[in-house]
């Protein structure tokens, strides 16, 4: 298996990820890709915060190289920072039945969701944020409240590498459990395929941005549902309700675009009407290009 590359960023395929052993390594190997890719932090204005990678000059402390860095590119890359308040952040993984399916691209959508999840957690813990994690299905069912101290990080990979689908989704409930929990102002990020009643999501990320939380929505979905590869009759099986739907491939997959289409706007527009970021995640789409689409987004808007 090989890596593709372009400029200074090496991608990193969904397929190779899957092959790189433990989540503690996937999240390192992701966020260590992510950063050639950075020239300024999304978090600015958050704790010690990565500002941007600069190449070496004489005269520049060698305690500030990144020597990873320096591994992967053979080039000397000098990390700046800013320091200003550490921010309190969540992540908030979707582990409902829909979440397990995985095409052909080497990942579930919960594996990938998970390796985000986890590549997150390692890049803000490493600016000494406090990070907490949530799995939910019909309800929030293993959460890890945000911390700073030692072990913090192990504790969030752990949770994360043991996630396993669970009960039909009911995120609006879930949502305003973690809701009920909340400290202080931070920053929420949510992993799922958001196939949920609609309003209700809607209405249960609202709440939390009323509650003057920073939202992110990583939208997950397999590179299958996206495209509806089909070209035969087959009969689709809803894993949560059990329903069976009978199609002809060609004329199903012009419909199904259509209505994929319309329903994804309705979540684009309604979510960013209320201030809160959206992010498409395909399976088939190199985990490091995901977040760097959503923190060059980000950047921009800085």
């Amino acid at each position: 298996m090989t890596v593709a590359a372009t400029g200074p960023t090496r991608f990193l395929s969904p397929q190779v990820v899957a092959g790189l052993g433990t989540l503690e390594l996937k999240a390192r190997t992701i966020v260590e890709g992510l950063l050639l890719g950075l020239h300024r932090s999304p978090f600015r204005g958050y704790s010690v915060e990565f500002a941007e990678y600069r190449q070496y000059m004489p005269g520049d402390d060698p305690a500030t190289v990144d020597w990873k860095v320096y591994a992967r590119s053979d080039r000397h890359y000098v990390k700046k920072f800013e320091h200003d308040t550490n921010v309190e952040a969540q992540l908030l993984v979707d582990i409902s039945p829909s979440m397990a399916y995985g095409g052909s691209q080497g990942m579930t959508k919960l594996a990938y969701a998970s390796c985000l999840a986890a590549a997150l957690a390692y890049l803000l813990a490493g600016q000494r944020d406090a990070v907490g994690l949530g799995l939910y299905d019909e309800g929030l069912q293993d959460y890890v409240p945000p911390a700073v101290k030692a072990g913090q990080l192990t504790r969030l990979l752990i949770a994360l590498d043991r996630a396993r689908p669970g009960a039909a989704s009911n995120s609006a409930t879930a949502l305003r459990q973690v809701a009920e929990r909340l400290r202080r102002r931070g920053l929420i990020v949510v992993f799922s395929d958001l196939l949920d009643d609609q309003p209700r999501v809607v209405e249960g990320l609202r709440l939390l941005r009323a509650r003057g939380m920073e939202v992110v929505v990583f939208h997950v979905l397999d590179h299958d549902e996206l495209t509806f590869p089909f070209d035969r009759a087959a009969t689709f099986r809803d894993v949560e309700t059990g329903e069976e739907v009978l199609t002809h491939g060609p004329t199903a997959r012009d419909a199904y675009l259509s209505s994929l289409q319309t329903w994804r706007d309705v979540y684009v527009s309604e979510l960013r009407a209320a201030g809160i970021d959206y992010q498409l995640a395909s399976t088939a789409t190199p985990l490091d290009v995901t977040l760097l689409g959503w923190l060059g987004a980000r950047g921009r808007a800085i």
